[in-house]
């Protein structure tokens, strides 16, 4: 019984982690990424956060996303429409 509850929460955690990814990948988009360069934009989203947070730890909340995509603008303008 428990061993079943947890893979049930384990699914739903990789569903839920499947659709933020989707949506990063929609927000980014919005944010002007080229349409091509999405397959990659959580590869370059994650190593933007290391360049602009360095090993600071801590929760990204709204603020920090939009400092993380405004880097991707100023360093690689190339990849936005």
């Amino acid at each position: 019984m428990v061993q079943n509850k947890l893979k049930e929460a384990e699914s739903e955690i990789e569903e839920l982690s499947m659709q933020l990814v989707d949506m990063l990948e929609v927000a980014l988009y919005f944010a002007g990424f080229k349409k091509e360069n999405l397959k990659n934009s959580i590869e370059i989203y994650l190593n933007a956060i290391d360049e602009v947070y360095e090993d600071e730890e801590g929760e990204m909340g709204v603020d920090e996303i939009i400092e993380v995509i405004n880097h991707i603008k100023k360093t690689q303008p190339t990849l936005f429409r």
